[in-house]
C-alpha cells in the first residue's frame, strides 16, 4: 500500500517528476531546513513532493537503493517510497530509511541538528536508540556550482568558435 495518498497529493502539495528536478529539490530542501545536503543519496527519483503547510514530504525512487557514506563508513538503506514531516533543523515520523548496525538494519524515525549548530547531527530509531555524527559527513559540493559547470560546459561544446584564417 502506498503512503502517499490521493488526500495528501490534493492538500496544496508541491509536486515534482523526474530525476534531475527531484535531486534539486530534495538538496534544496533539506538545506532550506537546515540538514546536510547529502543526506539523501537517492537514485532514479520518479516524484517527490512537499505539503507547506503540514511539512510532509515524500520521495519516490524506481527501486531500493544502499549508499554507504564514506567519511564515517556506515550504509544506509533507501526504500522506493520515502516519506517524512521535515521542520527547521529536524526530520521527524521518518519512514523507509534503515541504517546498518553491527549485522542488523535498524529502522530510522528522526533526525536533527541542534540549534545552536554544533556541527553534530543526531540519529534516532523508533526504540530511542541515537547516535551522533559530524555534519561534515553528510554535506555535498555545492550542487548549484557543479550544475552551473555543467551547463556551460554543454553550451560551450554546443558553440563551436570560428576563427578566420
Amino acid at each position: 500500500m502506498a503512503l502517499v495518498t490521493e488526500e495528501i497529493i490534493k492538500a496544496n502539495a508541491e509536486i515534482y517528476y523526474g530525476d534531475e528536478i527531484c535531486q534539486v529539490k530534495s538538496k534544496f530542501l533539506l538545506t532550506e531546513v537546515g540538514l546536510p545536503n547529502g543526506l539523501l543519496p537517492l537514485q532514479d527519483i520518479t516524484e517527490c513532493g512537499y505539503v507547506k503547510e503540514t511539512g510532509f514530504v515524500w520521495l519516490k525512487q524506481k527501486k531500493k537503493t544502499t549508499h554507504k557514506f564514506e567519511k564515517i563508513g556506515r550504509l544506509a538503506s533507501y526504500e522506493p517510497e520515502i516519506t517524512a514531516y521535515v521542520e527547521p533543523n529536524k526530520i521527524k515520523k521518518l519512514t523507509g530509511v534503515k541504517t546498518k548496525e553491527l549485522m542488523l538494519w535498524i529502522g530510522l524515525s528522526e533526525i536533527y541538528v541542534p540549534d545552536p549548530p554544533t556541527g553534530k547531527i543526531t540519529f534516532k530509531t523508533p526504540t530511542g536508540l541515537y547516535r551522533t555524527f559530524p555534519t561534515s559527513a553528510f554535506e555535498l559540493e555545492d550542487v548549484k556550482k557543479v550544475a552551473d559547470v555543467k551547463k556551460a560546459e554543454e553550451e560551450a561544446d554546443g558553440r563551436k568558435e570560428v576563427k578566420e584564417v
